[in-house]
Formats: structure tokens, sequence, C-alpha cells
């Protein structure tokens, strides 16, 4: 009796690369007739009609390579202002009650104002980076009285405006 030779035992378990890659190039065919095909009624749709642009040049095409163009677009499509630190708090401090205003909470409030101190400290604390720091830190007590005050002056003239609706328990019959 001639011996055979024990079969490989990892030819077993590996599958066959060439099956594989023939796999993946299939799917990646598939996945690109289904993107076409959904470009393709996407545009029967007119979802493609009067986009922003449409028929008109790309701005800045042809001029010199900015490597920060995307960074520039955002901040100008966005609106998004970058001060230096002390005249970001100085915006900040004048705009800190109107938005203590907005907040429902003298919890929320405390931790606003809180959180503007921290940051007038931090900076204080940090080298300076264009305009001197003139922004000090506000008293937490004293800017939350003033909040608590500008709330019921709100809350009474919003009430004396609004006519007092019956309650549906306390109706007449």
């Amino acid at each position: 009796m001639e011996e055979q030779p024990a079969p490989d035992p990892r030819s077993e378990h590996q599958p066959d690369p060439r099956a594989g890659k023939a796999a993946a190039r299939a799917r990646i065919e598939q996945q690109q007739t289904w993107v076409d095909l959904q470009v393709r009624q996407a545009m029967e749709r007119g979802d493609f009609d009067d986009l922003p642009g449409a028929g008109k040049p790309i701005p800045d095409l042809g001029t010199t390579h900015d490597p920060d163009w995307w960074v520039k677009r955002l901040v100008e499509r966005e609106r998004i202002t970058v001060l230096p630190p002390a005249l970001q708090l100085r915006k900040d401090d004048a705009e800190l009650d109107a938005a203590l205003d907005a907040l429902g909470s003298e919890r929320e409030a405390r931790a606003f104002v809180e959180d503007f101190n921290a940051r007038v400290i931090r900076a204080r604390y940090t080298p300076v980076d264009g305009p001197p720091l003139i922004t000090m830190p506000r008293d937490v007590d004293a800017t939350l009285a003033a909040w608590r005050e500008r709330r019921a002056v709100r809350r009474t003239t919003t009430s004396a405006a609004a006519p007092q609706r019956r309650r549906w328990w306390r109706r007449r019959r």
C-alpha cells in the first residue's frame, strides 16, 4: 500500500484569493451601478435643478493655490468671527446680560457667569496675544440680582399685557 500525502490543513480553511478579489470587484461594480441609478433617478425627479451656483463659473478657479481655501470659505459662509481673546472677552462682556436673559433658571445663569469669569481669569494668566485685556470678572451675586430684577420686570409686563384666561376647571356653565 502506497501512502498518500496528508492534505495540507491550511488549504481547506483558506479561500482562494482570486475568488475573493473577483467577488470584491463584482460588488464594487454593482455598487457603482446602484449609485448611477440613484443619481439618474434624482435627475429625473429634478433634485439637481435650481442649485445655488448652477450655470455660474466656479469662483476663484485658476487663481493661485491656497491650502487653507476651505477654512476661509467656511469662515465666510458660517460668518465665524475669530477675535483675539481680549477682544472676544470684551464682546462677551457686552453681550452677557442679553445672553443671561435668554436663560431660564438661576442655576443656568450662575453657571454662565462663572464660566465667563473663569475665561477672564484664564486669559489674565496667559501671555497676551493682541490688545491688552481690560475685561474684569463679574460679581456673580450682583449680576444674578440684576438678572432677577430684569426677569421680574419682564414677567410683570408680559402678564399685564396678556389677558387672563379662565382655566377649564373654573369655567362658568
